[in-house]
Formats: structure tokens, C-alpha cells, sequence
């Protein structure tokens, strides 16, 4: 299965100015198969698993020399490390603090090892060491398989070139356009957890999948016993589930349905997002940029980290959503929303951290909310969401005649258009929003 992250791991193996590397996501995103494949392209490969094999954290109690921690590991796997000629790979790293510490001491007095640190937690264990050096680390950020990844495990790549080389001026054909509504439709049922997807690739069998989906469900909401020193389990579960039902609009806590503080709710969702199970959409001001520097942290929405799992949670009509027409298709359950943010975020550029921003204006009786603000180049562009006609289109306009902005996009599952000064993209090409070239850079840190 080919992962887009692959070519910026390569990149990393070849930059001779190289840091110590962290990968950072989600659990079960592909995070250590990617960190394998980039293995197979070394002389020797070294991978050293703190849950599986507790035992080795030991080595690292006494010394973080990195020369004696790799004379110690090399005698353990049988196999050498050797600058240039192994990768030594840390995985679940945030089971082991100590050598998450190490870190910065292989950059120092072993640069030219390659070392790749992972873990589903690290946000967590990166919160509680003093200090990692600044400078000393390099991040990347993995999600689950974005739509083009999707269509590339199913074999049908091409269909990706089809849609990048069109736009409102040069629409897809329709034969190609139907065929690629029908896929997204699957994405949205599917999701991109890798092993879903490859059991969808291999057996094209929709309930084997959501048998999938739901094991991973219980094993995600069965790893938040690791959080009960943050947050109680319970309150975890309630805000997990919260976040798919309040989609598509502006969250609140008072919805949750629970009994608890409004403090415990907050930390609960705060540990989600540091986990990469939950990703915030803050409210901008968009005035001007950077457009995260205008934010009301009063108002957000909350998108989840996968569309499957979304779906499984919603407890979606499956042989409705199939049959659907494309209006159905949009609106059903926000959907259509989580997936465009989702699909924001997983084309994101991987060493960069991703936010996304929406405005909402709330006013007696003149309420209008854009369902995505983003920034292109120098350019603020507003994202909406939608179905029907332009006509449908009315806080859209108001934010550009506001913010006197020449351009928008409405996705939808209509073919590429332009509707006097607004684009429409349609789902399955959202990822033409992301193109290199309009995304700023913006320093993440380690």
C-alpha cells in the first residue's frame, strides 16, 4: 500500500543535514509499516518496540550514551548499526521516556546514524520531558489514507491524474465523473484506516470492513484507560461519540449529555485531540493572515480523525447511503463536511502541523457561517460544503463582499464549474486545494 509519506521518509533518509525524525498520528494509521518499507531500504534495519518487548527499556536506565545504547542494541537483534548503513527504529517510543530523551543525544554525537522515533501517544510523552533540544528533531504528521491514497490501493490511480488535471475551465468526462462519485461514496463508508482499506482492496466485502471498523472502534475507546491519569474513562467515551454527532456545526459542551463539569469535558477533548483522534476547526476572523492568528478560541467545531469510523459511529443507513442520490449524499449526517476536513488534513503538507479555521457570524437573525477558510498562497479563500444550486450560497457571498475577496469554492458532487466568482470542486478533488505551492510554511516545532 503506498503512502504518500513515503517520498518525504525517503527525502529524510537522503538529507545529509538530517535531524533524529519523529513520526506522529494516530494509532493504527500505518505509521510503523511506512517506517518499515523506508527499513527495507537499508543494509540493515533495527526495530525496537517498547510495549512488545518492555524488557529493553532497561537499557536505558543508567546510560543515554547513544554509543553504548547501540553497542547494547546491535548485541541484542544480532545486527549491526552502523551509520549510513541501518535505521534504528524506536517504536512506541512514548513507552519508554528515557529513550525518547535520548533523542537529541543520538543527533549530537551520532548524526550521521539514522534514527526514527514512533508512537500513538507521543504528544503526551513529548508534554512531559524537560527538555528535547531545539533544532534536534524533526516531526512528520501521518492520517489515514486520503481519497487519492484510497483510489491508489484500489488500483485505479489513474482516476487521481483524470481529476488533477481538471478544472472549472476543463471538467472530468462524465463516465469518469460517475465513476469517481461511486468511489468517494465507498471512501466515505470505508474511511482510510489501513487495514480497512486493504480489506476492501482485496475482497471488495463492505461488511468485513465495518467488522474491521468496529474492532478498531472498541480498541481505540479501550486504549483511553491510558488517559485515566487525565481524564476519567467515562467522560472520554461521552466526548468521543459527542464529536460525531455534533458535527457539521459549532460544538458545545452542554451538548454532550453529561453530568459532569464543563472543565472535565474540555480536558476529555483536549486529551482526543492530543491523541490525533479528534481535530479542532477554530473560528477565524479572517481579516487578514495568518488566519490563526484571528482566532475566537470561544468557537469551534470538532471533526473526527478517520470518515469511517464517522460513519460506523452515526450509525449510517449503508444501503440508503449507496443508493443515495448526490443532494442525499451531502447532507447526510454532516458526513460530507468531515471528510472535505479530513481531506484538508490529510494532504497537508506531512512536516508541517495542520489547523483548519471556518467563520461563523451569529446575529439576530442574520446568522451565515462558511464551512472552511483557507489559505492560498497570499489569498483567503472560503470553502462551503454544499448541494444545490448557487442560490444556496448566500453566506458565501456575504463573507467575500465583507471581506472583498475575489474568489470562493463550494464542494459538492457536481462536475468543476464556476459560478460567476466561485469555483465549484467537486468532493473527490479537494485535495486541488492543497497544492504546494498555495500552502504557507509555517514553523511547527518538534
Amino acid at each position: 500500500m503506498k503512502r504518500h509519506i513515503s517520498q518525504d521518509l525517503l527525502a529524510w533518509k537522503d538529507d545529509h543535514a538530517r535531524n533524529v525524525l519523529l513520526v506522529r498520528g494516530a494509532r493504527q494509521v500505518g505509521k510503523t509499516y511506512s517506517i518499515r518499507e523506508l527499513g527495507a531500504t537499508f543494509r540493515h534495519f533495527v526495530e525496537v518496540n517498547f510495549e512488545e518487548e518492555p524488557d529493553l527499556r532497561a537499557f536505558f536506565r543508567d546510560s543515554l550514551n547513544p554509543s553504548r545504547l547501540s553497542e547494547k542494541l546491535a548485541a541484542y537483534f544480532a545486527t549491526p548499526i552502523v551509520a549510513g548503513e541501518t535505521l534504528l527504529f524506536f517504536d512506541e517510543i512514548q513507552a519508554c521516556p528515557q529513550a525518547l530523551s535520548s533523542l537529541r543525544f543520538f543527533h549530537e554525537k551520532m548524526p550521521d546514524l539514522h534514527v526514527v522515533g514512533a508512537g500513538s501517544l507521543l504528544e503526551f510523552a513529548l508534554g512531559e520531558i524537560p527538555s528535547l533540544g531545539v533544532g534536534r528533531l524533526s516531526s512528520l504528521f501521518m492520517h489515514p489514507l486520503t481519497f487519492a491514497e484510497f483510489l491508489d490501493a484500489l488500483g485505479e490511480s489513474t482516476l487521481c491524474r483524470i481529476f488533477d488535471q481538471a478544472d472549472p475551465a476543463h471538467p472530468v468526462d462524465g463516465p469518469f465523473h460517475r465513476r469517481l462519485v461511486e468511489r468517494v461514496k465507498t471512501y466515505q463508508l470505508v474511511g482510510g484506516m489501513p487495514a480497512v482499506v486493504n480489506a476492501y482492496a482485496q475482497k471488495r466485502d463492505l461488511t468485513a470492513c465495518f467488522k474491521i471498523l468496529d474492532d478498531i472502534t472498541v480498541t481505540l475507546q479501550d486504549d483511553f484507560a491510558k488517559y485515566r491519569n487525565r481524564a476519567p474513562v467515562a467522560r472520554l467515551a461521552e466526548v468521543f461519540r459527542s464529536v460525531v454527532l455534533q458535527a457539521g456545526g459549532k460544538f458545545k459542551y452542554a451538548n454532550v449529555g453529561s453530568t459532569s463539569y464543563t472543565q472535565a469535558l474540555k480536558d476529555a477533548l483536549s486529551l482526543l485531540v492530543q491523541a490525533g483522534l479528534a481535530h479542532v476547526v477554530r473560528h477565524t476572523h479572517a481579516r487578514g493572515i495568518p488566519l490563526g492568528a484571528q482566532v475566537d478560541d470561544r468557537r469551534f467545531k470538532v471533526i473526527l480523525f478517520d470518515v469511517g469510523i464517522h460513519q460506523r459511529l452515526l450509525g449510517l443507513d449503508v444501503p440508503g447511503h449507496l443508493t443515495a442520490g448526490d443532494v442525499e449524499l451531502i447532507n447526510k449526517g454532516s458526513l460530507a463536511e468531515s471528510l472535505v476536513g479530513q481531506e484538508l488534513i490529510g494532504n497537508h503538507p506531512s512536516h508541517l502541523r495542520p489547523a483548519l479555521y471556518y467563520w461563523h457570524r451569529e446575529s439576530r437573525g442574520s446568522n451565515a457561517e462558511v464551512d472552511y477558510v483557507i489559505q492560498q498562497g497570499a489569498s483567503i479563500v472560503p470553502v462551503e460544503v454544499k448541494a444545490g444550486t448557487r442560490g444556496q450560497m448566500q453566506s458565501m457571498h456575504l463573507f467575500m463582499s465583507e471581506r472583498g475577496l475575489p474568489r470562493g469554492i463550494r464542494i459538492s458532487v457536481e462536475n468543476f464549474s464556476r459560478y460567476d466568482h466561485v469555483d465549484a470542486i467537486p468532493l473527490y478533488a479537494v485535495r486541488q486545494l492543497m497544492r504546494p505551492s498555495e500552502i504557507p510554511e509555517v514553523s511547527t516545532g518538534p
